[in-house]
């Protein structure tokens, strides 16, 4: 027979039963507790100690605010029950009959009222910041898709390292593209920070994404960039960039305003310096390319120049003389892990620049890999 329920009606013997349970308390609410109890205690002993009647009573309304320091509202309300309940008890036992001792009462109930407001108006600004990071940090995932982990004839990985614990926010920015001129790689560096560089990082990229598979010649491409950034900045701001072109194992390079990307190859390392320098996008830059011929097995590593700034007692990172040992080896993604992991070590953990990373490796000739085309131009052949 089934159960009934106290109304008469079957219960299923599926349905889930709830036993009540304790949800457990957040750091922050730990140790705001535990700094209130602690303090509790010391004033408790204190005023036990002194012999003087209800004495130290007073201090108890600090026991609040303490809490509220880390804890939410909630354990604010309750350690001060508890406090205002001490405190009684000393008033109590002092046989205190005046006004003080009352007066003292109402001081540690109106001080926990004023803690538990602050403990509210806390949380919900660090909600707000939470927010805005979580906003921060998607729209930057918008903006840097992943790359990789093979374009075309290449094998990519990107990696983007932020100066800033609380939030992977900046200008920097990559992008790796199989194009029908090859495969077209960007790599480029916002003046200023924060989400008005993360803006002209976006208008940078899409206007990439949509010319690198129109442009037969890249010094189109950035005659197009440098367009898109002038009609979108001040007159001080600018992008670095370094566009890369691998087409049936020849290496283009155009470099504006860019740290040179690093060639690795039978365990050398060779900047690969433009023939002539040139200014960033957004000051009209007239570049020169610089072509090499790759060899299967070879690597190339991008970088923005938070790379090159990062440094400890005025001594910068090694790149190039630890470029080969850390990045030779494994696959790409494995070598610019490796590449994070010696920089952290070398800054102690404190970027002052953030990091944008690409490594490519050539294998050789990839048979006629298959294009990709963009969504626009689906079905455009047969129109």
């Amino acid at each position: 027979m089934p159960d009934l329920g106290p109304i008469g009606h079957a219960v299923p013997a599926t349905m889930p039963t709830f036993a009540p349970g304790r949800r457990p308390l957040s750091p922050g609410n730990r140790a705001g507790l535990g700094a209130a109890l602690v303090l509790l205690a010391v004033v408790s002993a204190v005023e036990l100690a002194d012999g003087r009647p209800a004495g130290f009573v007073g201090l108890l309304a600090t026991v609040p605010f303490v809490a509220a320091v880390f804890a939410a509202w909630q354990v604010v309300l309750v350690v001060g029950v508890l406090a205002t309940v001490v405190g009684a008890v000393f008033v109590g036992m002092a046989g205190d009959h005046d006004m003080t001792g009352l007066v003292n009462l109402m001081g540690i109930m109106l001080a926990t009222g004023v803690a538990a407001a602050g403990a509210t108006i806390r949380e919900r600004q660090a909600d707000r910041i939470a927010d805005l990071l979580r906003l921060a940090s998607v729209a930057q995932q918008a903006v840097l898709r992943p790359i990789g982990p093979q374009v075309g004839s290449l094998a990519v990985a990107g990696r983007y390292i932020s100066a800033t614990a609380a939030a992977d926010i900046g200008g920097d920015l990559y992008e790796a593209l199989n194009t029908p001129y090859g495969v077209r790689i960007i790599i480029g560096d916002v003046r200023g920070k924060g989400l008005d560089a993360v803006r002209l990082a976006s208008i940078v990229l899409g206007s990439y994404r949509h010319v690198a598979y129109e442009r037969a010649d890249i010094k189109s491409i950035v005659a197009d960039l440098d367009r898109a950034v002038a009609r979108s900045v001040g007159d001080e701001d600018f992008v670095t960039a370094a566009l890369v072109e691998e087409r049936g194992g020849t290496l283009t390079i155009v470099n504006c305003g860019h740290p040179a990307p690093l060639l690795l190859r039978r365990g050398q390392v060779i900047p690969l310096e433009p023939p002539a320098p040139a200014p960033p996008l957004g000051f009209m830059p007239e570049v020169k390319a610089r072509v090499e011929r790759l060899e299967p097995g070879d690597r190339l590593l991008l970088f923005t120049d938070g790379l090159g700034e990062a440094r400890r007692e005025g001594e910068f990172f090694p790149t190039a003389d630890r470029a080969w040992r850390l990045l030779g080896h494994g696959t790409v993604g494995d070598g610019l892990a490796s590449l994070e992991t010696a920089l952290h070590d070398w800054v102690y953990g404190r970027l002052e620049d953030d990091i944008a990373l690409v490594l490519l490796e050539y294998a050789g000739p990839d048979g006629g890999a298959a294009v990709s085309v963009p969504s626009w131009e689906v079905g455009a052949a047969g129109s």
